[in-house]
């Protein structure tokens, strides 16, 4: 459904989020986050391009969230890095059809238009509070403790 840039993006903001302000660098990110640190070098970029993450100098500096994270939608993420494809006009390109899409094609937008939507309703805020057995980035132990991966603190 979503692109494994997308995700990466999301682990990596839900792992900046989860900093507490303290500015995290790429490696820091790529071994909490369990991100491809090349890779994620890209994703940040995209992050900080798109005006989510700022980003401090080269030398010992890192990254922290440009918003708060209750202002900060799922969807802003995965469009500053790969944006959802709607269906805007027929993909086979039948003049016929033009902008009018087939049953087949408009139900397929209708689909999209659901999880856009359902996106730009959550917050990383929401993520991270959410009343689940799991938590992101997050591991229970084998005596039932959670562990918190290290947030580079």
């Amino acid at each position: 459904m979503i692109s494994k840039t997308a995700e990466y993006a999301l682990r990596a903001v839900v792992c900046l989020a989860g900093s507490l302000k303290t500015p995290m660098t790429t490696l820091q990110i790529s071994q909490t986050a369990k991100l491809p640190v090349g890779y994620l070098s890209k994703v940040m970029q995209g992050l900080v391009q798109a005006g989510l993450v700022n980003s401090f100098g080269r030398l010992g500096g890192g990254f922290v969230l440009a918003k708060e994270p209750r202002e900060l939608s799922v969807y802003e993420i995965i469009q500053a890095v790969d944006p959802l494809q709607r269906i805007r006009s027929c993909p086979l390109e039948l003049r016929s059809h033009g902008a009018q899409l087939c049953a087949l094609h408009r139900r397929l937008d209708d689909a999209m238009a659901m999880v856009e939507k359902a996106f730009r309703e959550s917050t990383i805020a929401e993520l991270l509070a959410a009343s689940t057995k799991s938590k992101p980035l997050c591991d229970v132990g084998l005596r039932g403790k959670l562990e918190v991966r290290d947030m580079g603190q």
